[in-house]
């Protein structure tokens, strides 16, 4: 494993799992990229095989697992792993993406919102449930991206997925922001969570802020940037 803790970099044509911290603003498929252009150029490889272990959106950072070579074959294991967020959240307003890739749209009454409030709202969301993803997101619908539809302005509807949050507590209470941290399965979209906190505790919502901390085992303490890793790279 390729992390703030390696030895050495070893062969990333057999196999490398590599940990980064995704910037701001970066696709995981930059990174991917990123990561390819760089190995090709330092080793003359024609081809390498990269991937990574599930999605951040551009606007959230954190912990993004990179596989190589013959352990792209474990992207699956990884994906299926439990995740733990830090969400910034904006209570009393509404945007349609659920997050800061669109303008807010309505805004609501946070006067009768308390922690406590909150507090108890929040544990209605521990266990299996089915949670409807965003509509600006990259789920298919009739063989189109959802985000596609959505910014066309066309009508359309995304099926439930079955997800699971197994914590949920609140780091930081000051209205109309709060900070809450989730550890959730596979396929959990913390943009509509915002979106069902915000209708749970009967005013609006949405995400602000998100930071990936967790995976499995994998932390986002032990990550490398993508300067870090491309100085690697170049010292090797």
């Amino acid at each position: 494993m390729i992390d703030k803790n390696l030895t050495e970099l070893g062969d990333f044509q057999t196999g490398q799992v590599i940990l980064f911290d995704k910037p701001l603003e970066w696709t995981s498929f930059n990174i991917v990229k990123k990561t390819r252009n760089l190995l090709r150029k330092k080793y003359s490889y024609k081809k390498i095989k990269v991937g990574h272990a599930g999605t951040l959106d551009p606007l959230a950072t954190g912990l993004l697992i990179v596989c190589t070579g013959k352990f792209t074959k474990q992207i699956e294991k990884y994906q299926a792993q439990e995740k733990e967020y830090i969400a910034t959240i904006k209570l009393g307003q509404t945007t349609p993406s659920f997050d800061l890739e669109t303008e807010v749209d309505k805004e609501f009454s946070i006067d009768h919102i308390t922690e406590n409030l909150l507090k108890d709202e929040l544990k209605k969301f521990i266990g299996e449930q089915q949670q409807v993803p965003p509509n600006f997101s990259a789920k298919l619908v009739d063989g189109k991206r959802a985000y596609v539809k959505a910014r066309n302005g066309e009508d359309f509807e995304i099926k439930p997925n079955n997800i699971s949050i197994s914590k949920i507590e609140i780091l930081e209470f000051s209205l109309p922001v709060v900070k809450i941290r989730i550890s959730c399965s596979k396929g959990t979209y913390i943009r509509a969570l915002a979106r069902d906190v915000g209708e749970a505790i009967k005013s609006g919502a949405h995400l602000t802020g998100l930071r990936r901390t967790k995976i499995g085992e994998f932390n986002v303490n032990n990550a490398l940037t993508i300067v870090e890793f491309e100085d690697l790279i170049k010292k090797s």
